[in-house]
């Protein structure tokens, strides 16, 4: 996505050949305007996917999500990183590993917002190591819905997240890949290459 890709470069900060950050458009200050468009990517990649709910983890991944929920006319559910004192019983959960934090949250839902007669989409800003697609897969499976796809904002195709998805034959949508980020520059992925 083109819009996406000269936002990367021009806002993003490479703060190694790991680390890409991008707080000044997704995740601590928002576009909206770019949101709404990647919101419209997603929702055209999936919209014959039937689905009916969009999970996504707190908190980078609820403006992409909450602007593909509105294209796609279903809800938004996002995984909670902390426990809430209104959130107690009758939960789903999963750990995920954080690499770029070095800790392990447990994240969790309501069950009263996922069943086993909806078809899940699950969105998240940035795919490195996969943990937290993992998590989020893992309580898709234990709601018994089925999962349409994954629709990730960044890619970090140098590392093995979208490998781990794509050997579960899930469909994997991600609006830009990074190849590299060595030596402070972002190369990115030509689209329609995997590897």
């Amino acid at each position: 996505m083109k819009a996406l890709e000269n936002a990367i470069v021009k806002h993003g900060k490479v703060l190694s050949d790991t680390v890409l950050k991008v707080d000044s458009f997704l995740n601590h200050q928002i576009d909206p305007e770019l949101m709404q468009q990647i919101g419209e990517e997603f929702a055209v990649h999936f919209q014959k996917a039937g689905v009916t709910k969009i999970l996504t983890l707190e908190s980078s991944g609820i403006a992409p999500s909450v602007m593909a929920g509105l294209q796609l006319k279903v809800p938004v559910v996002f995984a909670r990183k902390k426990k809430s004192l209104t959130l107690k019983d009758e939960l789903y959960l999963a750990e995920v590993y954080s690499f770029t934090k070095k800790e392990t949250n447990e994240i969790s839902i309501s069950k009263d917002y996922i069943s086993s007669n909806d078809i899940v989409l699950i969105i998240d800003d940035f795919l490195a190591n996969g943990q937290a697609v993992l998590g989020l897969m893992e309580i898709t499976k234990q709601t018994g819905a089925s999962l349409a796809g994954v629709g990730i904002v960044i890619e970090k195709g140098f590392q093995n997240g979208a490998k781990l998805i794509r050997d579960k034959n899930i469909p994997l949508k991600s609006l830009a890949i990074i190849d590299s980020l060595a030596n402070g520059q972002i190369t990115f992925r030509k689209e329609g290459s995997l590897s």
